[in-house]
């Protein structure tokens, strides 16, 4: 009787893949593909309990990879955008029991997802969550320049001379810092309303600034996120980001790499 073997590539099976080992670590979360290369040189990567140091193996879906002692599970990557509410943390979890984007996103996706950089309590906007480890650091890491752009409220109208100061820059207590672009509200009717593009991801950066010069924020609102604009986007609610979108982020978070 013969017997046939089936294909390791067999696309009849929706489940079965055949992938590179770097593009499998890096889909992990661990690193990029880049990094990942190095990791399968020095022999910290092993398949069925064999290390492997070959450049281009590629895995099969039934195969246990493990990095060290830690066992790698090639993942979904799933991208939101939230417009989160006012009185809600930027959290995964919170211990006193409040509110988190986390419980927004209950019900996006059977993916574990987690925000990507934070917002205060009391700021509004655009933030986002995703699975993907590699691209969330590159959106956070301040080497990368990825700007931001905020509508702020603010207690009194702001003069001409504060404006330039903040397009200068000040010196804060942990070291300094610029708007990249300031313009008023209302198409400069309203100095109140101010809305500022920035690439620091500092903590409460765009508040304390204000509060430098003797500003209080009253409302703060993120309106975009590394290009990614609100729109139509509600307050409280979310999307998942187009393949353009995700594209437009990879590609851009590559190229703002300072140098």
């Amino acid at each position: 009787m013969l017997i046939m073997k089936k294909s390791r590539n067999n696309k009849s099976d929706k489940n079965a893949y055949e992938v590179r080992l770097n593009k499998f670590i890096a889909d992990a979360g661990v690193c990029s593909r880049r990094e990942a290369d190095k990791l399968i040189a020095a022999g910290d990567i092993s398949v069925n309990g064999k290390k492997i140091t070959e450049m281009g193996y590629k895995v099969q879906s039934t195969d246990t990879v493990k990095y060290g002692r830690k066992l790698l599970s090639r993942q979904r990557f799933k991208y939101f955008m939230l417009n989160k509410p006012k009185d809600c943390i930027t959290t995964a979890d919170d211990p006193q029991g409040r509110r988190t984007v986390m419980d927004i996103m209950d019900d996006a996706c059977s993916e574990r997802i987690y925000p990507v950089g934070r917002l205060d309590r009391n700021t509004t906007g655009l933030i986002m969550c995703t699975n993907d480890g590699h691209l969330a650091k590159r959106l956070t890491h301040p080497s990368y320049n990825v700007m931001k752009t905020y509508t702020a409220e603010l207690s009194k109208g702001i003069s001409d001379e504060n404006k330039e100061k903040l397009l200068k820059g000040l010196e804060l207590e942990d070291g300094y810092t610029k708007f990249d672009k300031v313009e008023f509200g209302d198409k400069g009717r309203n100095r109140k309303v101010v809305i500022v593009t920035l690439h620091s991801g500092k903590n409460r950066i765009v508040r304390r600034m204000f509060n430098e010069l003797g500003y209080e924020v009253q409302k703060l609102d993120r309106i975009t996120f590394a290009g990614i604009k609100k729109e139509n986007l509600t307050r409280g609610n979310y999307r998942a980001l187009t393949k353009k979108e995700i594209g437009f982020l990879k590609m851009t978070s590559k190229n703002s790499n300072a140098k």
